[in-house]
């Protein structure tokens, strides 16, 4: 039986009092992309440091092409760090010879408009060449397994989509590819998700599968933005989808009343969550401290 391009078994980081990673489990197989979805501060880039051998877990496993991250499995990684792993002193011709000469194969070779800055000073180049450059990097060695923290954060609409066209190319080509996002619109170009909040992955499985059971209060009225104003200002999460308010976490005989407080008729129905809904949810249902300084955690668990 082959083993997976990536996997995590029961991993667990502490810096101190944080807990960063939280018995965190799953795995990556060759051919597809999955995506890590969560907000700044999840632990998305803890995991992936720790896949990528570059940072010890305090407890579990983390595997590489089957075995734990060393300089032999590492050699077959291609990995994009949200820091891009670039030297800003260098060009950027010279960032790709000296990456290509570590793992002994040629440079690859640039186009347009990397291939215009190629005599460029890195440092200098705007942070949306800097993010393909990286990319580029990462791929000249033909990996076998593509690990991209935020790849396309900060790159305009067309570079992203260029970049997520090869992303795409190289899972066809039977690479395993783990991509961390807080983005929606990547999210759904990958085959499956891991959601993650404070640490733990508290859902898996495609946007259908996290949201599965979760509904949301949508509110339709003559005067949206009065109603989105009244609902807004009474401290709910609420947002907007068109003109139409949403609501999470609250009843709807409760939303409705709340708007007639205010002379507000409106028409209030209950509809399935979106996953930026369940993300929102999960923000307001943080962990909480228990008297006796344990952590109370008060979020679902994680679905199978």
């Amino acid at each position: 039986m082959t083993a997976p391009a990536l996997e995590a078994r029961s991993l667990t980081r502490r810096f101190r009092d944080n807990v960063a990673a939280d018995d965190v489990t799953f795995q990556v197989d060759f051919g597809e992309v999955v995506g890590l979805l969560g907000a700044n501060g999840a632990g998305k880039t803890t995991t992936i440091r720790i896949l990528a051998g570059l940072l010890p877990p305090t407890s579990g496993q983390a595997f590489l092409l089957g075995s734990p991250p060393s300089r032999a499995s590492r050699r077959r990684l291609g990995y994009v760090p949200q820091g891009l792993g670039l030297y800003g002193d260098l060009t950027v011709r010279e960032n790709l010879a000296f990456a290509a000469s570590a793992f002994g194969v040629e440079p690859a070779t640039l186009i347009d408009p990397l291939a215009g800055a190629s005599d460029r000073i890195v440092s200098n180049l705007p942070l949306g060449l800097q993010r393909q450059l990286s990319f580029v990097t990462a791929l000249q060695h033909d990996p076998e397994v593509l690990i991209l923290d935020e790849p396309t954060s900060g790159v305009g609409a067309l570079a992203a989509a260029r970049l997520w066209d090869r992303i795409r190319d190289e899972s066809d080509k039977g690479v395993g590819v783990l991509v961390s996002t807080h983005s929606m619109q990547e999210a759904r170009q990958c085959d499956r998700l891991l959601l993650m909040f404070d640490g733990r992955i508290v859902g898996r499985g495609t946007e259908s599968d996290i949201v599965a059971g979760m509904t949301t209060v949508e509110v339709a009225a003559d005067s949206w933005s009065d109603a989105f104003s009244v609902l807004a200002n009474d401290g709910l999460l609420v947002t907007l989808n068109g003109t139409k308010a949403r609501v999470i976490d609250l009843a709807p005989a409760d939303v409705e009343a709340k708007l007639r407080e205010h002379g507000i008729e409106a028409d209030v129905q209950v509809v399935p969550s979106t996953i930026d809904e369940r993300m929102a949810s999960l923000s307001i249902r943080a962990p909480a401290w228990k008297e006796d300084g344990s952590l109370s955690r008060v979020f679902p668990t994680p679905a199978s």
